[in-house]
Formats: C-alpha cells, structure tokens, sequence
C-alpha cells in the first residue's frame, strides 16, 4: 500500500480543527437522523435494528473522534513517556453502553432515539460481543484499558484483530457443540483503519552474516515470506475526562492480494494461496494447537503481534526523534501480558541490531530495561514452549538471538553457582530433550526488568516454585499486581439501579475511587437501607431469571438463592466439584431429606477449549444432571440447574447483579487471580471458596464471616502429593458415597453407557491433581452453612452490602497505579475535556 504525502506536510488548520460536537440531547438526535439517513442511506421502510445502532454508534464515534485527537495531540506535545500493552487477547465485551457511560451522555443518548420511537435497549442488542478474548486474560487487559484512559495515563494496547472470535457455544443433546463466531459479519463501527501505518512481517527464509560499510560484521535475514499487518484502531475513553486511547489491533493482509497469471491460466485456487495463508494469521483466536500446523500457526500470531507491535512505536520514534535511541528506554516501555508475546524480546534486538546498527551490548540495555512481564498461570503445561526446530524454519533470524541471550545467561548463572550444571539445565532458555524446546516464559524473564504475578499468594507461590531459581538469581525483579476490574462496566453500567441506590446514600465519588464504597458499611446496620438493597437485588435476579429462562429454557424462581459458577471450563476451576455437590442435593431431596431446606438455582456457563475432552465431558455431566433434576416432580422448585451457552461479557453483565452465592472453589495454588471474584463481589455477591488466588485477599477485605470458605491451603495441597487416597475418602464420606453410587450406576446417563467413565477415574484416580474428592466433605459443609445463612434474608442482605462495600481494592483503577508507580512511571497527561457531562 503505497500513500503519497500531502506536498504541504502540515494541512490547514480548517481540515483538522472543526467545531466541538454538541452532548445535549437534541445535539445527538440530529446527528442520529444525519447517519441514519445520509451515511447510512436508509430510510422510513428500514426494519433491521443494525442501522439504528450503527447510526448511534457514529453519532458518539464523532464526539470519540475529537477527543481522540487531542489525546494524541497532548501525547505528542509532551513528548510523555509511554507504556504500550501487548496481549494476544483483549475480551472488550460491547462498546456502545462504555461509550455513553464515559461520555457521560447515556439519559441523551436515550432520549434522543426516543424522539424517533426507538428504544436504546433494543439497538443496544444488537452489538456483537468483540471477539478478541477467551475468558479472564482478556477481559482484564480491556479492564486494564479502561483504568488507563480513567487515570490518563498514556498508554496504547496492542492486540490482534480476529476475524473469527474464540467460537459460538451452543448445547446439542447436552455437548458442547462449536460454531465459528463471525463477529466483524456486519462491521464495526467503532474501528478506524489506518492503512498508512501498515508493517511488514517476515517469516522463513534464512539469516546471513555480512559486512556493512563499516566493515563491521552484521546479520540479516533475507529470502523472507512477507506479510502484511494493517493497523485497526478502536478507541477507550476515560470516564468522562476527555482522555481517549487506542487499542491498535492487526489484521493480516498478503502482500499481493492474488497472482494473476495462474488465474488467467485457470489456476484460480493456487492464484489465491498466498491471500489465503496470511489472512489464517488473523482469522481465528487461538487456533487448536493439537496438530504441527496449528501449532505452527499459534507461533506465527504471536511474532505477527510482536513484531508489527515494536515495527509501530520504532516508526512512531523515528518520526519524532529521528534515528537517534538515546533516549529510547527513558520514553518507553513494553507490559508482556503473560508469556504470548515474550517473543517481542528477542523481536527488539533483531530490530536495534540489524535495522540500527546496535551493537549487542546497546541494544541488550535497551531491551532489558523497557520489558516488563505479567505472568498469568502456575501451571507449567499453560506456558509457551516452541519447538526449535519449528522456530529455526519459521523465525530463523530470531532463532540465533536466542542461542544467543541463553548463552549469554547461562554464563551469568554458572559465575553466580560454578559447577552447579543441574541449575543451568533447569534455568535454561533451550530445553534440551529428544525435541528441544524453547521456554518463552524464561525467556521472558531473561530479558524484561520486571515480573510480576497477579495475587499475592500467585505471586509467593512463583518465587517459591515456578520461578524459584530465577527468584534467587534477581530477586529485585519480582513483585506482586494483584488483579481488579473496572467498576465502571462492572458496577455502574452493568447495574444501574444498585449503582443509584449507593450514589444517592454516599455520594457517586466511587465511580472513579473504588475505596469509598466503604461508607457503605454503615448503612448495612440500617433496615431501610438493606429494604431497598433486597429489592435492587431481587430486580436484578428477575433479569437474570428472563435470560435463564430465554436461553435455557429453565425457569428460576427469584425468592431461591441463585447459586452461580460462570467460567472457562477446566478441571482446576473444578465444576465437577460444583455438579457433585448438585448430586448430593438431588439424593438428599429424592430420599426425603429436606427440612429446612434451602431453594436453589444452580447457574454454570463457560467454554471447553475444542481439544480438551475431560472439560467437554464435565459440560455434558452438567447438562445432564440438570435434564435429570429439572424434570423430576419430587424436585419441583427445591433446586434447579441450567447451564447457559455461550457465556460472554454481555451475559455477565446480567448475571453479576443477579447472583446470591459466587462460586470460587479453584484447586488452592492453580488460580493466579481469578476476577469473577471480583466482579461478583462489587454486585453485592458472597464468595464460597478456597484459598486460592484473589480469594485471599477478598477474605481478607471482607472479613471471615461475610466469606464462605473450604478446602485445603495451597501448602496442604502440596503435602498431599504422593500419598492421596481418593478411594478411602470416598469410603468414610456416605455423601459422597452416595454420588459416586449414582455417576457409577450411569443414572444421570441411563441411555449412553459409560458415558462419564473418564470423570468417575479421574476423581478415583489417586494421581488427580485437582483433588475433587479431598475437598468435597469441606465443600458439602460450606454450602450448608450458605443454605442456613440465606434463610435468614435479613442477614444475607447485610452480607452483601459487606461485600460490595469491602470490594474497593479490587478496582483496576488502584491496579493501575500500582504498575504505573512501581513499574511503568509514567506521568498522566491532562487533555481538554471538551465538555464530557
């Protein structure tokens, strides 16, 4: 794509600099009418509700759009130091309702389509969830973006920009079926291209030694297969500050959009090959990594990110600074979310090595001095590891860099312990095996100046464990950012009416600092208070009971208490646990045994990756205990199950205000964080949980008798390696005897025999590491203790205004300042407001 320069290189002032938009509601009713009408084309005869929405959608992209510009504008003036985020994922849920929140014009924006007849609700649906994430990593990088913008701090996210999101769940005969969700189907109306800025990335081909002018040896990599990346940017505003940022997100294009010999000649598939490799780049969110091509494409995304992300800021630096990197670590710095994009590390040396002429001593201090790496897992088998022989094929260049940095290390490490060739094998970036591997999270580590865990017991347990000899080698590296979310998508937008009830009692400050919900404590001690609470509450179950019932067809009765586990599916966030415990309620009610008895709906959702059979199998435990239970008479309303499909942002944005009891119950030491957690909390929710992840700390906030715990400690955990014996629990435990009783005799899977022998063995198998069975007895308490506790609803409700006044550190606003105070030091950069209400 070739954009010749304007000959005047500065435009007049009358082509950038145009009127500031009107935000008062007729304001937005005569744009609305202009979009719909002119950009649009549609007319009185236009039925579909994608016009309206897109037409509203421009209407506040255009007020977006100035501040946008002044953001950039005051960035560049200031020539302010910046952070840029690079993740494989940024799960940003809808934009529309974040939009008119952060803009402050949500009652205009609604009374200006009422002026037409339209109902925001209605056009409000039909956005698509963006597809750019999976579950919790994503969502907190969009939650990140948003805490950014709030504080204004200078920060740019990059990401890629799927074609295809993760994949569209739907329930076929209780399994889990998936879909490719085509969410750019229609467009997006909050993107703008910015072709201008596109990079070129190389893949294959070899690298060479040479000498440059200089007659200085160099490398170059040569005889590449290039592809493109073209830059989309979506904006995020602050709340209502006049700071908007960017999330530039890449699109893989070929370099040559088809041959046009081989289609003359009739060759009309081959004509196309090339188009149709690059796009796979871009086209689907982790692609199944089972095979050699699918891990060979994972490997492609994530330098396809790295690279056109750091080919970005060298264009942006070089524009403003020329060629001189003096002062390049000063205004710079990276955040590595998790180990995807630790590939940049090596990418930045290649760039200052072969494209400016570094030496390797200059560019390592550049490098190891603006990369810092957030790690978001303790289980071993989730980290990058690439075989070297793929990487030799596919990244050659990069290849030698980390030979390279690993022998450089290991020099380090064998002065620091001579002779200790144990620690260099463990601590080595090459794994040395029949298949030699390299270990991107070491790599990481090497070559970033800060790691940081996400909770602090996550944080504890990789300096103890995970990380263990890197921690003795820099301990100055490490330190803790425990995660948050943004209370602004997830408490003022997602419920409005509990949002109200607390700004009308304490002032509506806690928009921007979370810690003043502790003036809420007060006011659970006051009947009217907690009157009014209940009902916001009850309000909120019955939206979440329509979509239950809307997408489940199962129907949840608001007085029950809503029970609800919403997350991706895997054997250490342990649904099966949950499920066993919906077993043991469906015996004790089918044997008699319900006095004083607790009604409950039980509400589990989330995505099993496509090759991951146990996690898929769990979902079709779930679908069928619920067939089993909801259909059986002595049941009746005394417990109802649902598992909901395709859980999403949007979904959860109507089951956090609606959930009584949230289910936190992760093997202690296997969840970093967890923010579902947090989210729950902020909406009034109380936690059953383990101490595990962010659980700790909310315990810790909340106080013991507003949290519901169970299970076993992390060091217990540890303890029980070697000498576990599900089989002898089982035995002593007549509950749980009872449940294995059923899932063994296949009643819950009368006419598919064996259906769920893999979830029986491995809850029998004495080598299960997520310990279902140690933790059930503990589990089965809690819940009670939960039931009780819920019969006494005026108890309950002062529980839940506990927690949501207790929530005020889980806020990424406090998240943010931590990374900006202790890791980033940035400086925020104030820009005119432009009249934001």
């Amino acid at each position: 794509m070739i954009f010749k320069p304007l000959k005047n290189s500065q435009p007049h002032p009358d082509l950038t600099e145009v009127p500031k938009l009107g935000m008062q509601t007729s304001d937005l009713a005569a744009d609305f009418r202009r979009h719909f009408s002119t950009t649009l084309g549609r007319d009185r005869f236009c039925m579909s509700t994608h016009y309206p929405y897109t037409a509203l959608a421009l209407v506040l992209r255009d007020r977006l759009m100035e501040r946008w510009k002044n953001t950039r504008y005051a960035y560049q003036e200031t020539d302010s130091r910046r952070a840029h985020y690079i993740s494989l994922e940024f799960l940003m849920g809808r934009a529309l309702g974040n939009a008119m929140l952060n803009l402050g014009v949500d009652d205009e924006a609604t009374a200006a389509l009422e002026k037409y007849g339209i109902e925001l609700e209605e056009v409000a649906e039909a956005e698509h969830d963006a597809g750019l994430g999976n579950g919790g990593l994503g969502r907190l990088a969009a939650c990140f973006l948003d805490s950014c913008a709030t504080l204004q701090l200078p920060v740019i996210g990059y990401g890629i920009r799927y074609e295809y999101g993760m994949f569209r769940q739907h329930i076929e005969n209780g399994h889990q079926i998936e879909e490719p969700d085509h969410w750019l189907r229609n467009g997006n109306p909050w993107e703008l291209e910015r072709p201008e800025f596109t990079q070129r990335i190389h893949f294959g081909g070899r690298a060479e030694f040479y000498r440059d002018a200089s007659n200085v040896m160099r490398s170059r990599w040569v005889d590449t297969q290039d592809v493109l990346a073209v830059p989309y940017d979506v904006p995020v505003p602050g709340y209502r500050n006049g700071t908007v940022n960017t999330l530039r997100l890449w699109s893989a294009a070929a370099t040559d959009e088809f041959n046009l010999d081989e289609f003359n000649a009739g060759d009309y598939t081959e004509s196309v090959a090339s188009k149709n490799k690059a796009e796979h780049i871009s086209m689907v969110l982790y692609p199944n990594d089972a095979s050699e091509n699918g891990k060979e494409l994972r490997l492609r995304q994530q330098y396809f990110l790295a690279s056109a992300s750091l080919g970005d800021v060298f264009r942006r630096w070089i524009r403003d600074h020329g060629l001189d990197f003096s002062e390049f670590a000063a205004k710079n710095c990276f955040q590595l979310n998790d180990t995807h994009p630790t590939i940049a590390i090596a990418e930045m040396m290649r760039r200052l090595m072969d494209k400016q002429s570094m030496g390797w001593d200059k560019a390592w201090a550049i490098t190891s001095s603006t990369m810092a790496y957030t790690n978001h897992t303790l289980l071993p088998e989730a980290l990058e590891r690439w075989p070297v022989r793929m990487f030799e094929q596919l990244l050659p260049r990069l290849m030698e860099i980390i030979f390279e940095i690993n022998a450089r290390f290991l020099s380090e490490v064998a002065q620091r312990w001579p002779g200790d060739t144990d620690r260099l094998a463990r601590m080595s970036i090459i794994e040395e095996a029949d298949e030699p591997q390299v270990r991107m999270a070491y790599l990481a580590i090497v070559g970033s100046y800060s790691i940081n865990g996400v909770a602090e017991l996550h944080s504890e347990l990789l300096k103890a464990g995970l990380f263990h000899d890197f921690y003795e080698l820099w301990p100055h590296k490490f330190n803790n950012k425990t995660n948050g979310v943004t209370q602004r998508r997830w408490l003022a937008w997602c419920n409005p009416e509990q949002s109200q009830l607390i700004s009308d009692n304490i002032g509506d400050e806690w928009v921007t600092e979370l810690e003043h919900l502790k003036k809420l404590k007060p006011y659970a001690k006051k009947a009217a208070f907690r009157k009014k609470w209940h009902q916001v509450k009850q309000a909120n179950k019955q939206r979440l009971a329509n979509l239950v019932e809307e997408e489940c067809g199962v129907v949840f009765k608001t007085e029950a208490m809503f029970d609800v586990q919403v997350k991706r599916i895997h054997e250490y966030k342990r649904q099966l646990l949950n499920i066993l415990h919906v077993i043991h309620l469906y015996d004790r009610i089918k044997r008699g045994d319900t006095d004083n008895w607790t009604p409950r709906c039980v509400l589990i959702g989330g995505k099993a990756a496509p090759g991951y059979a146990i996690a898929k199998s769990i979902i079709k435990l779930i679908n069928n205990v619920a067939f089993m239970v909801n259909n059986d008479p002595e049941v009746g309303d005394l417990l109802k199950v649902a598992f909901l499909p395709n859980y999403r942002v949007t979904a959860m944005e109507l089951i956090c205000p609606g959930t009584d009891l949230s289910e936190q119950i992760s093997t202690a030491g296997k969840e970093a964080s967890g923010t579902g957690n947090m989210k729950f909390m902020m909406n009034g929710a109380v936690t059953i949980g383990t101490l595990d992840g962010a659980n700790i700390e909310i315990r810790e906030e909340v106080g013991d008798e507003n949290f519901f715990l169970f299970g076993m400690t992390a060091e217990e955990v540890a303890q029980t390696r070697g000498h576990y014996n599900p089989a002898a629990i089982i035995a002593a435990d007549k509950d749980l005897n009872r449940v294995m009783k059923l899932l063994r005799c296949g009643h819950f899977n009368q006419f598919e025999q064996g259906l769920f022998e893999n979830i029986v063995n491995s809850i029998c198998n004495p080598h299960d590491p997520w310990l279902v069975a140690a933790d059930f007895r503990e589990f089965i308490d809690a819940q009670q203790c939960a039931a009780d506790a819920y019969l006494d609803q005026d108890r309950w409700v002062q529980m839940s205004i506990m927690n949501a006044a207790c929530s005020g550190k889980f806020s990424t606003d406090r998240t943010m300042r931590e990374y900006n105070n202790e890791i980033w030091k940035l400086t925020s950069v104030v820009v005119e407001n432009n009249g934001c209400q």
